[in-house]
């Protein structure tokens, strides 16, 4: 019996006698945006929420009906000059309020001092006002300042170069309200200052070269730095300052930010004052026994006096000298602040993106989806881009109303705008756009992944939404809330800052928080996190889709 060999036939591969691109992610996108738009609860959600945002944004300017008077005018609101902050070289607002001791010096030259003690006072948030240092309590604020300067004028935001020992942050040296640099290491040294262990400081210029010296006996000289300003004319004021900045903390709030903060005096003494080069032959103008602050004019400061006996100064001063914040220039509003409902527009967002999936899952359409269409990660990608897109739509409407509405709102109230380029305006308008679609994204992923509704929307509502509101709504410390802006989805809402960070004065200015509106993270990496997120959960939503039956 002879076997016989069969050989297999090769099989040709299935091939699908569909017209091409039917189920191809371009025909699936137009089926899936015909599906959103003749959802009318979908396209509801969505324009409620940019209705949301922009009617949030409105409340600041809508909550209060006070308007600023002018100088000579009437009416019954706040006077225009107190919604008016000073404006330093680069025009950007400052806090240039502190005790100046000075007189008039021109060309090259020197000043010396010693600084022999200085200690500290605020009064507390709910305490009458002091009527003398023995009512307040006993606290040197860590950035507090005492020290010389060379300025090109008392008017406030002018010129200038200082020489400062600060409360507890070292000696530093510091210009423009945008530079401030430790010396030594950045030695702390403030909190040290006594008759036995005194601070000799000397500020020198040549031309518009300007060098600082710290001395530990008054002979042996160590350079704390040099700076070169070209604001500050040859005839210039020198002398010595002290500031205080308030004692207190920074809450936000609908429409801008608020300080709970309290009073606080420095008060420090001096005494070796010299000056050398053409700064010789002068003197200061001889004072009363308790002489008012000659320095910036219009401030309402609680103690800015100085006593002098002999050859020895006490100067007592408050207010700051420093980059103005959000939080810290009056009743100033940050373009940002329109933006203060993007956190409300998202909630609605994130519970339309969800229902596109999970109502699929609970009335069973996704099967009847998945057999029309097997490339489960097509659908997928489909609906988060018709999801996606109409999120950038409502945040770039939203934001395009918000800005310039809340704005033009407020400057006519009176209150002070912070400046932003038209082109940090732009980017800001459609960076939230951005926003609101990548967290579109992430909320059909996350109901791609949990497939209930109730439960993908709280989900991302605490990944995204919740660590905003505790981190902008001081409920956590400032370091706490940093971390959780680098670190969660809510990252992505540094898109939003407009506010200008000098990164010498970062530690110094208080305010820069979150809850004032300053986030840890540049706008285009904030955005890049929330992206990740996005990313990393539309990639775990395609693999479960594969894994999965229905």
């Amino acid at each position: 019996m002879t076997a016989e060999t069969h050989t297999a036939e090769p099989v040709a591969p299935y091939r699908s006698t569909a017209a091409a691109g039917r189920d191809g992610l371009p025909a699936l996108v137009r089926s899936e945006w015909t599906k959103f738009r003749t959802v009318r609860g979908w396209t509801a959600g969505m324009a409620l929420a940019a209705l949301i945002t922009v009617l949030i944004g409105l409340l600041g300017p809508l909550g209060t009906s006070s308007q600023c008077e002018s100088s000579g005018g009437g009416g019954g609101g706040h006077p225009c000059g107190a919604s008016q902050p000073a404006l330093g070289p680069d025009g950007q607002p400052v806090s240039d309020t502190f005790s100046f001791v000075h007189r008039p010096v021109t060309g090259d030259g020197g000043i010396t001092v010693r600084l022999t003690s200085m200690r500290g006072y605020y009064q507390g948030a709910n305490a009458a006002p002091a009527e003398s240092l023995a009512d307040m309590r006993q606290r040197l604020e860590p950035w507090a300042r005492a020290g010389i300067v060379v300025k090109a004028s008392t008017r406030p935001g002018a010129p200038y170069v200082a020489v400062v020992v600060t409360g507890a942050n070292g000696v530093r040296m510091e210009s423009d309200f945008s530079s401030s640099e430790p010396a030594l290491g950045g030695r702390r040294t403030g909190s040290t200052v006594s008759p036995s262990s005194p601070q000799w400081l000397r500020l020198s210029r040549t031309g518009d070269s300007f060098t600082g010296y710290l001395s530990a006996d008054g002979t042996h000289w160590t350079a704390v730095g040099s700076k070169t300003v070209r604001g500050i004319p040859s005839r210039a004021q020198a002398g010595m300052l002290v500031s205080s900045p308030d004692h207190g903390s920074v809450s936000h709030q609908f429409g801008g930010t608020s300080v709970d903060s309290s009073p606080s005096v420095a008060v420090a003494a001096f005494d070796h004052v010299g000056f050398a080069g053409a700064w010789t032959g002068g003197s200061f103008a001889a004072p009363p026994a308790t002489g008012q602050d000659a320095g910036p004019a219009g401030s309402a400061l609680v103690r800015n006096t100085y006593t002098r006996s002999g050859g020895e100064y006490r100067v007592e001063g408050s207010g700051d000298i420093a980059p103005g914040t959000a939080a810290t220039v009056g009743d100033a509003k940050s373009l940002e602040s329109a933006l203060i409902g993007v956190f409300a527009g998202l909630i609605a967002v994130v519970a339309v993106a969800v229902l596109t999936i999970t109502s699929e899952y609970r009335r069973g359409l996704i099967r009847s989806t998945f057999s029309a269409t097997p490339r489960r990660g097509a659908v997928l990608a489909a609906k988060s881009t018709v999801v996606g897109a109409v999120g950038f739509a409502v945040g770039l409407v939203s934001a395009g109303i918000a800005v310039p509405l809340v704005r033009a709102m407020n400057t006519a109230k009176g209150s002070y705008v912070l400046p932003a380029s038209a082109g940090a305006e732009a980017r800001v308008v459609v960076s939230t756009a951005v926003l609101l679609a990548l967290v579109a994204v992430f909320a059909v992923a996350a109901g791609t992944l949990l497939r209930r509704g109730a439960g993908a929307v709280a989900a991302v509502i605490a990944l995204v939404v919740l660590p905003y509101v505790l981190a902008t709504a001081s409920v956590l410390p400032a370091g706490a809330s940093e971390w959780l802006l680098r670190l969660t989805p809510a990252a992505g809402f540094a898109v939003q800052q407009t506010l200008a960070v000098y990164p010498g004065y970062a530690e110094a200015a208080s305010g820069y928080t979150p809850a004032a509106g300053y986030y840890p993270l540049a706008p285009w990496a904030g955005l890049a996190v929330t992206a990740a997120y996005a990313a990393l959960a539309a990639g775990l939503a395609w693999y479960a889709l594969r894994r999965r039956d229905v």
